[in-house]
């Protein structure tokens, strides 16, 4: 098996394009546009499969918002500099919730951002 891709619906796609790639810096990789069935498809990430899993954004035309519910929690992923990542993200407009600092009780300096929709995303730092 491979990890392909997680599924985002969100209100406004090209909002969350923008996002997704003017802040966090990733490549929209595709599109699908399916006007008869009312949604439209976009594949976003810093590589395409099988390189890496993708992000699939799904916008259901007509709905501009949605319930996150309690199950879901976040997406992470790897930086270098946690500190010069929510640097980076508040200055292109970004959203941090949690400022970079070690986990609770561990040493693993994480931080939290949020999209334009609401979904959380945890930067954790990586010496690779």
């Amino acid at each position: 098996m491979q990890f392909l891709h997680t599924m985002l619906r969100v209100g406004d796609l090209q909002r969350s394009i923008d996002f997704y790639t003017r802040v966090l810096g990733m490549k929209l990789l595709r599109t699908t546009d399916r006007p008869e069935q009312k949604y439209t498809l976009a594949f976003l990430g810093f590589a395409a499969n099988p390189e890496q899993a993708e992000i699939e954004l799904t916008y259901n035309y007509g709905v501009e918002r949605y319930e996150h519910g309690a199950a879901f929690g976040h997406i992470a992923l790897g930086v270098d500099d946690a500190r010069a990542a929510c640097a980076r993200i508040r200055a292109a407009g970004g959203r941090v919730t949690r400022d970079a600092g070690p986990v609770a009780g561990g040493s693993t300096v994480i931080a939290f951002v949020e999209d334009p929709d609401g979904y959380k995303i945890e930067l954790i730092e990586r010496d690779w």
